[in-house]
């Protein structure tokens, strides 16, 4: 029987020879121990351990202290939202914290600039972060979620309370619009650009 997941250990041997530059020596390696592999070329295997997002861990990684502030900036009725979802996720035993939520032009802006470091161009950059003018994060009405099994509860549960993901390659990235509630949540768009 071929195993479905990945062990600790073999996450990390992928990780050392992606690094080195070694992809096609790392699938022969981890093949040969029983594990089912799919060829990834070096730059998409880089690009997968680059994607941005929130921790993925079991718990929020904010300090609980200052969770009141990670809504700070946004609007009344956005923060309203925000409340409301987080206490009916807290009585279901569902954890929320927003990993970011409002940001200013600038950060934005640092936000988009390091995306196109990262990806090496304006138009992968934008698959994964907005120039201030389109982002919601400037308009205040976005949040980015953690824990990621968290975000999945949200994706399920989030429309009625007027959240909803908006982007199929963003699991933890949710926008608020009241009319959400009752016009249902809009399609998913592939990613930020729309494709």
């Amino acid at each position: 029987m071929v195993p479905t997941t990945f062990t600790s250990s073999r996450r990390t041997a992928i990780s050392v020879f992606a690094a080195l530059g070694l992809v096609g020596i790392a699938m022969v390696v981890l093949g040969a121990t029983g594990v089912a592999v799919k060829p990834v070329s070096g730059q998409a295997l880089a690009v997968l351990e680059e994607v941005p997002g929130p921790d993925t861990g079991p718990t929020c990684a904010v300090d609980k202290r200052y969770v009141d502030e990670e809504t700070t900036g946004m609007r009344p009725d956005v923060v309203d939202a925000w409340k409301a979802l987080r206490a009916k996720a807290k009585a279901q035993n569902i954890e929320l914290c927003v990993n970011d939520g409002k940001r200013s032009r600038s950060q934005q802006q640092r936000e988009f600039d390091k995306a196109v470091e990262r990806f090496g161009s304006v138009e992968q950059a934008k698959k994964w972060a907005l120039q201030p003018e389109t982002s919601m994060h400037v308009k205040g009405i976005a949040v980015d979620i953690q824990p990621l099994n968290s975000a999945a509860w949200v994706d399920k549960n989030g429309g009625a309370l007027g959240w909803c993901r908006r982007y199929d390659n963003e699991k933890w990235h949710f926008e608020y619009d009241p009319a959400y509630v009752t016009g249902g949540c809009p399609a998913l768009l592939p990613s930020a650009t729309g494709n």
